[in-house]
C-alpha cells in the first residue's frame, strides 16, 4: 500500500541526462543556448542575468511580496546561523593535540527549478545557508520562460539572499554546466537543489565522476505523510494533504490514523476542498496514488512512518511533542494542529530542501553543513610521539606496513639523540 509511484524509467532518464551532459561538456555555452530553444522554447541572447533585469524584477514585485521575501530570508537566516559548526581542539594526551576545523566549500552551484510553478522560496533555502557558510563563489541556475525571462520573485529572492551570479539555464544542462563549467558559467565543487527526474539523474551522474561535482542528496517526487488521531480537525488534515498534492502529479500524500471517523471525514474534506483549487487537475492526479491507512494505534502509525521515511511528516495528534523521540526517519517534522507544512516550505526558518523517496533513512535535509567541509589536524611533540610509538609500531606490524613503523622509528632516534 505504501509503495511509492514508480519513477520514470531510470535507464532511459539516465541515458538522456548523459547525452545532455556530454553535449554541454563538448560545446559549452552553444549547447546551453540550443537546449534553451529545445526545452524552454525560447531564444536567449545571454545566459547571465543582468543588473537591469534584477532592477526590473524589484520594480515588478509589490511591497507586500518583497516584505514576505524579507521575512522568509530573516527567519531562515536566524535558524541556519545557529547551525554553524564549532571547531574542535582536544589534547588527547601530553604533547598530542587533535583538531577539527570547518571550511566553506570553495564554489557551490544552486539549482532552482521552475516547472509548473515558480519557486522563490527554494532560492532562499539554498542561498541563505550558502551565504552563512561564506562559500567564496555562489552561483544559481534556474530555467527561463518562453519569453526568455526568469520569474521576478525568484530573482529578487536570490539577489536579496546574497546571490549575484544568476544564470538562465535549467534542467540537466544546468547541472552539467555547474559541474564542468562553460565559457560563461564557472565550474563548482558542489551542486545543491531539487529538480525533475532528469535533473536528479544528471546530479547522480556528475557526482559519480571525479571530474564532476558532489551533490547534496538524490531525491524523487515531493511527499507528505500525516499521522492524525481522533482529536485532529479533518479540514486541517485535508488541507495538508492537498497542499502537497498540488506540487505535482507525481507527489505522494498519505494519511495514517487510528480513527475511522477521522479517516472518513478527511476523505470528504479532501473532495470538498479540491473543488476550489486552481491546480485541481494536478492535485487530483497525485491523489490517485494517495493512501489513507487505518492503524491499530498511533505507535503503529509511527512505526510505519519510520519505515516509509517521508520527506514531510505532520503529527496532528494530541500532545504531539511527546512522541517526537519515537520518530527516527523523516526529512522535516511538523508538530501539532498549528504547524502546517506550508510554514516550513516558506518562512518558519527550517529548510525545505529535503530528502525524498525514502532517502531520509540515511540523509539529512539541507543545512549550513552541506556547504562546508571538515578537516582534521594533529600536532605532536617529541614526548607525544614517544607515548604513541609502541601502539603505532605494533599496529603497523599487524598490518604488515613496515614503512609506517619506520616513519615513527626514525623520529624516535632523533628524539633520543637530541635528548642525549
Amino acid at each position: 500500500m505504501l509503495q511509492r509511484p514508480a519513477l520514470i524509467d531510470h535507464a532511459d532518464m539516465s541515458a538522456e541526462a548523459a547525452n545532455i551532459i556530454a553535449a554541454v561538456r563538448t560545446f559549452g555555452d552553444s549547447a546551453l543556448y540550443d537546449f534553451a530553444t529545445q526545452f524552454d522554447g525560447c531564444t536567449l541572447d545571454q545566459l547571465k542575468i543582468s543588473e537591469a533585469e534584477i532592477d526590473a524584477a524589484e520594480d515588478a514585485l509589490s511591497l507586500d511580496a518583497k516584505a514576505a521575501i524579507d521575512v522568509a530570508i530573516s527567519n531562515v537566516r536566524r535558524f541556519h546561523q545557529a547551525q554553524v559548526p564549532s571547531d574542535i581542539d582536544v589534547e588527547i594526551g601530553p604533547g598530542i593535540r587533535c583538531e577539527r576545523v570547518s571550511q566553506p566549500i570553495d564554489a557551490v552551484g544552486l539549482y532552482v527549478p521552475a516547472g509548473s510553478a515558480p519557486l522563490p522560496s527554494t532560492a532562499i533555502m539554498l542561498a541563505v545557508p550558502a551565504a552563512i557558510a561564506e562559500c567564496p563563489q555562489r552561483i544559481l541556475c534556474t530555467p527561463p520562460d518562453k519569453q526568455g525571462n526568469v520569474n521576478a520573485a525568484t530573482l529578487v529572492a536570490a539577489w536579496r539572499s546574497g546571490i549575484t551570479d544568476i544564470f538562465k539555464v535549467g534542467g540537466a544542462q544546468a547541472i552539467a554546466a555547474m559541474a564542468y563549467g562553460t565559457e560563461t558559467i564557472p565550474k563548482t565543487d558542489r551542486i545543491c537543489g531539487p529538480g525533475s527526474a532528469r535533473v536528479t539523474a544528471a546530479k547522480t551522474l556528475v557526482a559519480s565522476d571525479p571530474n564532476g561535482a558532489s551533490i547534496d542528496f538524490p531525491a524523487g517526487p515531493s511527499e507528505v505523510l500525516v499521522i492524525a488521531d481522533a482529536c485532529a480537525d479533518p479540514a486541517f488534515v485535508a488541507a495538508d494533504l492537498l497542499s502537497q498534492a498540488e506540487h505535482g502529479e507525481d507527489s505522494q500524500v498519505i494519511l495514517l490514523t487510528d480513527s475511522r471517523s477521522l479517516a472518513e471525514a478527511t476523505v470528504r474534506e479532501v473532495t470538498r476542498q479540491l473543488q476550489s483549487l486552481p491546480r485541481q487537475e494536478i492535485a487530483s492526479k497525485a491523489l490517485e496514488s494517495g493512501r489513507v491507512v487505518l492503524t491499530g494505534d498511533i505507535a503503529t502509525a509511527i512505526e510505519i512512518s519510520n519505515n516509509y521515511a517521508p520527506e514531510h511528516l505532520i503529527l496532528q495528534i494530541e500532545n504531539a511533542r511527546t512522541v517526537l523521540p519515537q520518530v527516527r526517519n523523516a526529512g522535516s517534522v511538523f508538530l501539532g494542529r498549528w504547524a502546517p507544512e506550508s510554514v516550513g516550505d516558506y518562512c518558519s526558518g527550517t529548510n525545505h530542501v529535503l530528502p525524498t523517496y525514502g532517502v531520509a533513512r540515511s540523509y539529512s535535509g539541507l543545512g549550513v553543513d552541506q556547504f562546508m567541509r571538515q578537516m582534521t589536524v594533529q600536532e605532536l611533540t617529541g614526548e607525544g610521539l614517544r607515548s604513541l610509538a609502541p601502539a603505532v609500531l605494533e599496529l603497523s606490524a599487524l598490518e604488515g606496513l613496515d614503512a609506517h613503523g619506520e616513519a615513527v622509528r626514525i623520529r624516535l632516534l632523533d628524539v633520543v639523540r637530541k635528548a642525549g
